[in-house]
């Protein structure tokens, strides 16, 4: 059972669907390889092992009944704590939520459940969702998969760990400036984020609603292509014969060259192999990018604190200081302002689409920095502000241009490739990354 652990949903979906893997069995793997794990209560909040067993009870009555629900029905999941969960405490990271419990599922969660897939437990993350870094002093900042000294990424930072650590086989995060991609990149596996509006996200516990989405990370490409078939209740995409062959890539130069060398430098190596593999790759900035990006400070922390300004300034002392500054950075923008940062970044966005529409995707790194030691963010104020800025500045390119994005380990560790498409491409994105991923072997 052991082996387990480290399979793909896929492969384990396939191992259930030839009756050699019994779901209740690996339901009870997964419990036990938590359950043992030193960094266990810094990775999941809370486990849901009554619904796990009785779920994975279920599950494998249909599997030897010949009625499966699909590819992953059986197959564990760990679900970020900003997905409700009925009767279970959903608390998003935060001591403002304490003893929040939901009556009801998150559409996400109520979707993938009646896909078959069973909810091993949720997650720790940023306070509220309001970081790249993965540092939660408040409740618990989980280990980086290379150095238990360095942070994790974030915000979905227990979900990249779950499955970097071989607790899941698949975790479900969430990802509004790069959520779901940072974490992934720093410990080397495959995060979606998709277009807005794709996945439902009632029921999970908002930071920004113009630009929150929801995706899935996994090992590999095909694993998060299941996810996100899971996730929306349909199909999973083909990747079968996905290839660079004819391909055209649109370096984004100037984010790309002012990376950090290591990042830097496993992008390249990238490139290459895009490259040997058949694809066109050219470079080239665009002015539309820059323009999005100078309106950050206008579309998040703004809208941020509008939606939780009541419980922050009911009890500002019970959140992490950093994370409060970034929240109250956004209470004396105007209405007007706002208005026109949206109006501006939609122009932006039509810009970019047109001036990327011959090119299959436009890549870059991930993060432009390497995971920094959590111990030096919470005692060097400068340094966490600068870190954290520079952590999401590649992943907010997607966000803030209303793209979807998807991040691939390089080889190198901590660094990710990063491809983007328009919005609603995630098929073709995820065929794309299939193709990457063989090249990068």
């Amino acid at each position: 059972m052991q082996e387990w652990l480290w399979a793909g949903a896929g492969d384990l979906g396939r191992g259930i669907a030839r009756g050699e893997i019994d779901p209740e069995a690996l339901c009870e793997a997964f419990l036990a390889a938590i359950d043992a794990h030193p960094a266990r209560d810094r990775i999941f909040a809370r486990l849901t092992v009554d619904r796990a067993r009785a779920e994975a009870r279920t599950a494998s009555a249909r599997a030897k009944a010949g009625l499966r629900r699909g590819p992953l029905d059986g197959v564990p999941v760990s679900w970020k704590d900003l997905f409700d969960t009925a009767g279970v405490a959903t608390e998003a990271g935060t001591a403002l939520l304490k003893g929040r419990v939901p009556q009801d599922d998150a559409a996400v969660l109520a979707t993938a459940t009646a896909g078959g897939s069973i909810c091993l437990g949720k997650t720790h993350m940023s306070e509220l969702a309001f970081s790249g870094l993965g540092l939660n002093p408040k409740t618990a900042t989980p280990p980086n998969v290379h150095d238990a000294n360095l942070v994790p990424g974030g915000s979905s930072s227990g979900a990249a760990a779950s499955v970097a650590f071989g607790l899941a086989p698949l975790a479900i995060g969430s990802d509004t400036g790069g959520s779901v991609r940072n974490p992934a990149a720093w410990n080397d596996l495959v995060g979606l984020k998709t277009s807005l509006g794709r996945v439902d996200t009632t029921g999970a516990v908002p930071l920004v609603e113009s630009m929150d989405t929801i995706g899935p990370l996994a090992r590999t490409v095909e694993d998060t292509a299941l996810g996100l078939g899971l996730i929306e209740g349909r199909p999973a995409p083909d990747l079968t014969g996905a290839t660079l062959e004819g391909r055209r890539l649109l370096v984004l130069a100037d984010y790309a060259d002012s990376s950090h060398d290591a990042p830097r430098a496993a992008f390249a190596h990238a490139v290459e192999r895009f490259r040997a593999a058949g694809a066109t790759i050219e470079r080239a900035e665009i002015a539309a990018v820059g323009r999005a990006m100078d309106l950050t400070p206008l579309l998040f922390a703004p809208e941020g604190y509008a939606i939780w300004h009541a419980e922050i300034e009911a009890a500002p002392h019970l959140m992490f200081d950093r994370i409060l500054e970034r929240f109250r950075s956004g209470r004396d923008a105007s209405a007007r302002d706002v208005l026109d940062a949206h109006r501006k970044r939609r122009a932006a966005e039509a810009e970019y689409l047109a001036a990327t529409a011959e090119y299959d995707a436009v890549i870059l790194p991930t993060s432009a920095i390497l995971p920094p030691e959590a111990d030096r963010l919470l005692t060097d104020e400068e340094y966490y502000v600068a870190e954290n800025l520079m952590a999401l500045r590649n992943t907010r390119v997607g966000n803030v241009l209303g793209l979807c994005g998807l991040t691939l380990p390089t080889g190198v560790p901590m660094c990710g490739v990063m491809a983007l498409a328009p919005p609603m491409h995630e098929h073709r994105l995820l065929r794309l990354g299939a193709a990457m991923e063989r090249a990068l072997g």
